[in-house]
């Protein structure tokens, strides 16, 4: 198999970073995060030739997973994550849709699996822990490849930030320690891609976040 790989599409008003998980050598892969713009999203993966096995998310708010019910149906793959928690999020989506005047595009997710800490998910030969890291999120879960050294965190942290609590089932406290205790020890080499803007890595947030130090 070869080495691991990942294109960001920013997606929804949010630009929110969709990402493709992929191998180099076979192309099969992942998406994680199709929060909309799915015509968008298929056609990176089409014009890249990636054979998307199944679609990942993070966590249930809809400029992650609002577009994940047509990918998964354009694309016949199963939606796997988050963490069963925030299944009234998933259940919700379009009226988060309407609170953010975003229109009609977003459809309620109905995942094929949840995911708890501790669980693995895969394609290919890359093996990917869950983590689960609420305080964005009641069921927020993180993907970690250890072989790789590479962490899709979603909304939990950000180059110089970290998510939002002030949203429903935000918790400030919790999200500290899921980062304090779940992903900085992962390693201070540990790269990142995270729900919005660059990533970056472990340790420079560890030094120099302004919400961690």
């Amino acid at each position: 198999m070869g080495q691991l790989n990942a294109g960001v599409v920013p997606v929804t008003p949010f630009q929110q970073n969709c990402t493709i998980l992929f191998d180099t050598d076979d192309k099969t892969g992942v998406v994680v995060d199709p929060g909309g713009d799915v015509d968008t999203i298929l056609g990176v993966i089409k014009e890249h030739g990636i054979k998307v096995v199944a679609i990942w998310i993070t966590h249930g708010h809809i400029d992650h997973a609002g577009g994940a019910m047509d990918l998964k149906e354009a694309l016949g793959v199963d939606i796997i994550g988050p963490h069963e928690a925030d299944r009234p999020l998933l259940d919700n989506i379009e009226d988060q849709a309407r609170r953010f005047g975003l229109g009609d595009g977003a459809r309620n997710c109905q995942p094929d699996r949840f995911l708890n800490e501790g669980e693995t998910v895969s394609f290919g030969s890359h093996v990917f822990e869950v983590l689960h890291c609420p305080g964005h999120a009641p069921g927020h879960v993180v993907f970690y490849n250890r072989d790789a050294r590479f962490a899709q965190v979603g909304d939990v942290l950000f180059r110089g930030s970290i998510g939002r609590t002030d949203l429903p089932g935000g918790d400030h406290d919790a999200l500290i320690r899921s980062i304090k205790e779940k992903l900085l020890p992962l390693g201070d080499d540990v790269g990142f891609i995270c729900g919005h803007g660059p990533g970056g890595r472990l340790g420079e947030e560890r030094r120099g976040n302004p919400f961690l130090v």
